[in-house]
């Protein structure tokens, strides 16, 4: 027989997700993305960080100060990265899993590449333009997205 407590295609992907944000170097905000086939088979992963040979070290990360002293117009957003880091042709018809609800520049690129659905843990700019310019787009798209539900199952990696 089987065994019975394995992981949800969800959970297992938005492990993914989770996992890929920790990578991110952002000392504020970690956002991590994984997009999926319709056959459940990872097709990319990302996470925000600046864009390659920029140098991490050299780049600012502050929230606050002059609009060139801030993180903001340089750091390359998870799901954007996602979908550049994808060599294979098409995302029609994919999910995307990411653990912030995308931004307006991304929901864009995430409409233009065919990505069906979106699945997101939190949703803290809700009350954003940025957001509901998102969220506006998807619908008139025909995107759908939904809120990840956590459980309260633990899983440890022990690196």
């Amino acid at each position: 027989m089987k065994r019975q407590d394995y992981i949800t295609w969800d959970q297992y992907f938005m492990g993914i997700a989770l996992l890929s944000a920790d990578r991110s170097k952002d000392p504020n905000t970690r956002v991590g993305t994984c997009i999926v086939s319709g056959e459940n088979k990872i097709l990319s992963v990302g996470y925000n960080g600046m864009p390659i040979g920029c140098d991490d070290d050299q780049m600012p990360w502050e929230r606050d100060g002059e609009e060139l002293d801030t993180k903001y117009p340089y750091v390359c957003h998870s799901e954007l990265n996602a979908i550049l880091n994808y060599g294979g042709g098409s995302l029609r018809g994919a999910k995307l899993y990411v653990t912030l609800f995308p931004c307006n520049e991304c929901a864009k690129a995430i409409i233009q590449s065919g990505i069906a659905e979106v699945i997101y843990i939190e949703d803290k700019y809700k009350d954003t333009d940025g957001v509901r310019a998102s969220k506006r787009m998807f619908d008139m798209a025909g995107v759908r997205y939904r809120q990840y539900q956590m459980s309260d199952r633990t899983i440890s990696l022990h690196l």
